[in-house]
């Protein structure tokens, strides 16, 4: 081809103009890292998103308790792939670090689909040398001190566990003796940024008490008694016509 015939071919054909190009800036230096957290979501479907969930257990003399802790863990039906395990041991006097690697060795040591993502273990004492018994660990008198020291270990081990593949952070007590295996996926179908479940102890294996009460009379009677001198306030406050009460009690059916 000749160059007219070049030159006639190619006359339809527009010649491309950049206006302010500049190539991209690189950044080289191995100090500086980039996260980009616009790809992960929260959705009522975390499972089927592939979304991963972070599960935080603060860990004081939890010895006696974290068998049952793992067995209700293993029995979780979201992805175990997807989660991740995270515990803060402090201040214990007892046998909890060394139970705890025995358990987590037991159940990440499985060939199916019990083992987890990956599990962190930290180690941080705040000297608070407190008892463990109920009257010490839900009296009255020992909420303030004691919701202090557990605000510290719950700060330490969500910001050194925290990572920016998270898309849920789940809160759990060592303590618990029963729990919903879809406990995960229910609490996403809400759609909610922070979701709290009402909780309720058994005494002596009578009738249940809401654990939020504890808080409202300050003395160490036992669960029964509690309720039912809560229970005469608010029905002598109802008799005489005081609003705040009618209220709170209104809100505590709506939630």
């Amino acid at each position: 081809m000749s160059m007219n015939d070049l030159s006639y071919w190619t006359a339809h054909l527009q010649t491309p103009v950049l206006f302010n190009h500049h190539n991209p800036y690189e950044v080289n230096s191995s100090t500086i890292r980039r996260i980009d957290l616009n790809p992960i979501k929260s959705t009522p479907k975390g499972a089927l998103n592939g979304e991963r969930v972070l599960i935080l257990t603060p860990l004081k003399d939890a010895a006696p308790y974290l068998n049952k802790y793992f067995d209700l863990l293993s029995e979780l039906s979201y992805p175990h792939e997807l989660i991740d395990l995270a515990f803060l041991v402090g201040d214990s006097t007892d046998d909890t670090l060394a139970i705890l690697a025995s358990e987590l060795n037991r159940v990440q040591k499985r060939s199916d689909k019990i083992p987890f993502h990956a599990v962190t273990i930290i180690e941080k004492d705040f000297g608070n040398i407190g008892g463990q018994s109920v009257e010490e660990r839900h009296g009255f008198e020992a909420q303030g001190p004691r919701r202090k020291a557990i605000g510290r270990a719950r700060n330490y081990l969500l910001y050194t566990a925290l990572k920016p593949e998270h898309s849920w952070v789940y809160w759990r007590d060592v303590d618990i003796v029963d729990s919903p295996k879809k406990i995960l996926e229910d609490f996403m179908a809400h759609d909610k940024d922070i979701l709290v479940p009402s909780m309720t102890a058994i005494p002596h294996q009578r009738a249940s008490t809401n654990i939020d009460l504890r808080y409202l009379v300050p003395s160490l009677r036992p669960w029964t008694r509690y309720r039912r001198q809560i229970r005469l306030q608010l029905l002598g406050r109802i008799r005489q016509g005081k609003t705040p009460c009618k209220q709170s009690r209104q809100g505590r059916r709506a939630g």
